[in-house]
């Protein structure tokens, strides 16, 4: 029963440890996934038949400019996939989207019925047992703290409508973006997913 309960625990810490370390990257180059506040990845729609609207959505550790890098690459590929030569940005927009999480203490492992329960809290062993300290809730030295860790975590998503045409763009339009030049210049700054 013991080799079963040990067995278990390294498998529950070797789960949870693969399971943080793949939340610890930033979102690759890939199809969209997932929905709300956790999608991440490329979409796009079409809107007519050299019009799309495109969209790269990073998680929580992706800078905004890897998203704004991304969204651009994504345009870029679509023009060259659709047999086009260039784009132009018609519209463009990138979205700050955070999340505010609180993780409540407990009661104060010193003192009253709640005694024993974890939270974020800093202790000391005195003549009268061990008391501990809640800056949080700010009422001091004693066993009654409750205490919180709030984060709030921000993901980015850009977003832009596209018009592909064919040919060279024209000379000192901004917004027009040569395909196959930002394909070459961007490729090797994109993260594609691993191979499984």
């Amino acid at each position: 029963m013991r080799r079963l309960s040990r067995t278990a625990l390294v498998v529950a810490l070797a789960a949870s440890t693969t399971v943080v370390a793949g939340c610890a990257t930033e979102t690759a180059y890939r199809p969209a996934t997932g929905s709300g506040f956790y999608r991440t990845g490329y979409s796009d729609t079409r809107i007519t038949p050299n019009r799309f609207r495109v969209t790269f959505a990073g998680n929580s550790i992706t800078d905004r400019d890897v998203v704004e890098r991304y969204l651009l690459f994504r345009a870029a590929e679509l023009t060259t996939q659709n047999g086009y030569d260039y784009f132009v940005m018609a519209d463009r927009d990138t979205d700050r989207q955070a999340r505010t999480y609180s993780t409540p203490g407990a009661w104060g492992p010193g003192f009253g019925p709640y005694s024993g329960l974890w939270g974020p809290r800093w202790g000391f062993y005195g003549s009268f047992g061990y008391r501990s300290w809640d800056p949080f809730w700010g009422n001091g030295w004693g066993g009654w703290g409750g205490g919180a860790d709030i984060r709030t975590v921000d993901r980015y998503e850009a977003s832009a409508e596209i018009v592909m045409f064919r040919g060279r763009p024209e000379p000192g339009n901004v917004r027009a973006f040569d395909a196959r030049q930002v394909i070459e210049t961007l490729g090797p700054t994109i993260k594609l997913p691993q191979a499984r």
